[in-house]
């Protein structure tokens, strides 16, 4: 199956040569890069959020072996959706799914789902494919779409995802597709984003989970994020780094209804 892109030229340039200069524009190339259990980018089109995406891909070191973990915005599939075969086309080729760590996730928790309906029309992970190929061609990746999760759900994907990561024969990072708060004016999506912020540095996934909601934060990768973060722990992190973070309004010069995006690193 090859999944065809859904968001070039709306996201995206949709012509190879175009989106090259692009994303050229927008990363780091020379910049020092580090190993990482996981990362956060956010998934605007590059227009907007390009430039934290950039900076979050150019301090890490890529491997070839990717788990995508981003929000379902459409609605269709199943909660937590595996798109376990195939191939991602994009501008710059086709991405190869890894078909035996898709295949081992599905094997280590019944909450995963061998979906490809909830791929079809979602944006989250389709926009850090370029990003992705740029710094590693051979890159192949686990797409995972996920729906709203309690906490315990959430607790216990991301021990699932931790104990595969940790059997798996190859360097493996998980990669989380989402944006911070929404449509509110610049001064309080800063001040909402930085309470989100600061409990992912502290690599506090409950107190992120808890503090978005009863902060009303609407950062639509929230469960993901929290999932990452589980992870992330189970398999050892000691830090969390903030690489970069922006508002739409850097770019639209609208300070009224913008949208936060970060770009953090987690070791």
């Amino acid at each position: 199956m090859v999944r065809k892109p859904a968001v070039a030229f709306q996201f995206y340039p949709g012509e190879p040569q175009v989106l090259k200069k692009n994303i050229e524009s927008m990363v780091k190339d020379k910049a020092p890069r580090q190993d990482a259990i996981a990362i956060i980018a956010p998934h605007a089109g590059y227009i907007y959020s390009g430039k934290v995406a950039g900076s979050i891909y150019s301090a890490v070191n890529i491997p070839d072996n990717i788990i995508l973990l981003g929000p379902n915005h459409t609605g269709l599939g199943e909660r937590v959706a595996i798109m376990s075969e195939g191939q991602w086309e994009m501008p710059f080729g086709r991405v190869n799914i890894n078909q035996e760590l898709a295949h081992l996730l599905i094997e280590e928790s019944h909450t995963f789902s061998d979906d490809s309906t909830a791929h079809v029309k979602e944006h989250s992970l389709e926009v850090q494919l370029p990003f992705i190929f740029h710094f590693n061609p051979k890159a192949s990746v686990v797409p995972i779409t996920i729906t709203h999760l309690s906490y315990r759900e959430c607790e216990e994907l991301g021990k699932a995802i931790a104990n595969v990561i940790r059997e798996y024969r190859d360097k493996v990072l998980i990669a989380v597709s989402s944006d911070m708060n929404h449509y509110e004016s610049d001064v309080v999506t800063r001040k909402k984003d930085k309470k989100a912020i600061d409990k992912i540095l502290s690599l506090n996934p409950k107190g992120l989970l808890e503090t978005v909601s009863d902060e009303n934060i609407s950062m639509c990768g929230i469960i993901p994020a929290t999932i990452a973060l589980v992870a992330a722990k189970e398999l050892g992190a000691k830090k969390a780094e903030l690489i970069d973070y922006a508002t739409s309004g850097d770019t639209s010069g609208d300070h009224e209804h913008v949208v936060g995006y970060a770009g953090i690193l987690i070791k």
